[in-house]
């Protein structure tokens, strides 16, 4: 998986690239002063003062250049807004910048220049760029192709991207890298003991499943990264309304992006032991469904009382979880589009996490800057532990109002996860609904840029 998008000097060939100079506002009146007289009327004329975003081109010395706004110069992926709308050919950046620069500025471009085009009888090509010198391109290419295996993975419709697909997909990567794969379908899931991921797939026509990848020596610490695969949400009996279910081809979000993460941990070699689970289900509606008020048994053996069949990644993620546990994994990571609570609370860009584990948490709070990937602690409050208590069973997977949603989902979890296992849960949304520089609309991979930087920064590599 090697994105053209970046290309590095030595693979220019003879193409002359179109200089691209990056203009902040507080600079574009210098810019055009050192301009001739019919590049500086052009601009002029475009009205072009270095706003965010704004790409204007023009011809100099015979040749053609472009100049990109910056505007306040904040936005770290402001070259992927070049990306999204530059012609198809070759760019270099005009002047010289610092190595984290130069690395955020490919970065950026490589994202921007993301399109999907699976369902596209014709797509026009994504214009390059030459990475600048001083960056790790091979580091670069790592990120964006992790970015690009994400986003096609929950941009692709779930008639295309069912539990099967899924799996399909998952297993394709641990070939790529030479991983083990396995995977538990339908009623072995129950011969298994995984009553809950059972339960809430076992209404689509599409059986549930447990994929289970591993990579890395055996001796390595043990890396366990546990994706939320539900690859459409009806919402189950508590059916959602139609507005609510339009986009829930991205429940698999979680899944995608712990897959997007495992690729960047295998091609780069980390010195990890790295399993990944996903339960993969459709949260379809049959005469089979689970229903409101039934009680679930559990992996854990807690007993769970269902509150709203729309709360189903919870319970498929508690089974995965347990048996992530069972094997004393010195970190655990899940990820999962979980709550609609966490959208209210942190907007649809960053992605808020959860750990009791103060160390982790610092290490994922100091990578978020430097890789442009926004992510935000939120408490695992125990005050609320209690919203979760059940009548009937040891608990309700929710609790009974409107308020901290996300947090009471994260508790639920906790419930699942061993005391002396550091683990970090993160709701995240994977998904762009308004395009940014970088961020085209559509499916997204949010906090795997910060979580390699943490696993590096813990183990090395």
């Amino acid at each position: 998986m090697k994105p053209t998008a970046i290309l590095a000097e030595n693979e220019i060939g003879s193409e002359r690239p179109t200089p691209l100079h990056l203009i902040a506002e507080a600079e574009h009146e210098a810019f055009a002063a050192t301009q001739p007289d019919g590049v500086r009327a052009l601009l002029r004329a475009n009205g072009f003062k270095g706003e965010k975003g704004r790409l204007v081109f023009f011809e100099r010395d015979g040749a053609a250049e472009a100049a990109l706004g910056v505007g306040d110069g904040t936005d770290p992926l402001i070259c992927g807004a070049a990306a999204a709308v530059a012609p198809a050919g070759l760019y270099q950046i005009a002047g010289e910048l610092s190595s984290g620069d130069g690395a955020k500025a490919a970065l950026g471009w490589g994202l921007g220049a993301y399109r999907f085009t699976a369902y596209k009888s014709s797509a026009k090509d994504a214009p390059r760029l030459v990475a600048p010198g001083s960056v790790d391109i091979e580091a670069i290419r790592r990120h964006i192709g992790a970015a690009i295996l994400t986003r096609d993975l929950v941009n692709t419709p779930a008639n295309h991207m069912g539990p099967q697909d899924l799996a399909n997909a998952a297993e394709d990567l641990a070939k790529r890298h030479g991983a083990t794969f396995d995977v538990i379908v339908g009623d072995d899931l129950l011969a298994q003991n995984f009553p809950m991921v059972h339960a809430v797939g076992r209404a689509s026509v599409t059986p549930p499943r447990l994929i289970d990848m591993v990579w890395g020596t055996p001796s390595a610490p043990k890396v366990t990264l546990v994706g939320k695969g539900v690859c459409f949400d009806s919402g189950g009996l508590n059916i959602k309304p139609g507005s609510a279910m339009a986009l829930m081809k991205k429940d698999m979000g979680g899944a995608a992006n712990v897959l997007g993460l495992a690729h960047m941990i295998m091609d780069a070699a980390l010195p990890v032991r790295l399993r990944v689970l996903i339960p993969a289900v459709e949260n379809a509606i049959s005469g089979d469904a689970f229903r409101p008020g039934d009680i679930l048994n559990s992996r854990k053996g807690i007993t769970v009382e269902i509150g709203n069949t729309d709360a189903e990644g919870r319970l498929i993620l508690a089974d995965a979880l347990t048996y992530a546990c069972e094997e004393a994994p010195e970190l655990l990571v899940d990820m999962a589009t979980l709550t609609g609570a966490a959208r209210v609370a942190l907007g649809p860009d960053m992605a808020p996490f959860y750990t009791d584990d103060e160390t982790l948490a610092a290490q994922i709070a100091a990578a978020a800057e430097p890789t442009a990937d926004p992510v935000w602690r939120m408490p695992l409050w125990q005050g609320y532990e209690s919203w979760l208590d059940s009548k009937a069973a040891d608990c309700c997977h929710i609790s009974d109002g409107p308020l901290a949603g996300s947090v009471t989902a994260a508790l639920f979890l906790k419930k699942f996860v061993t005391a002396q296992t550091p683990w970090a849960h993160f709701d995240i949304y994977a998904w762009t609904p308004r395009a940014k520089p970088g961020r085209p609309v559509g499916g997204e991979m949010q906090g795997p840029r910060a979580l390699f930087e943490v696993l590096k920064t813990r183990y090395g590599g």
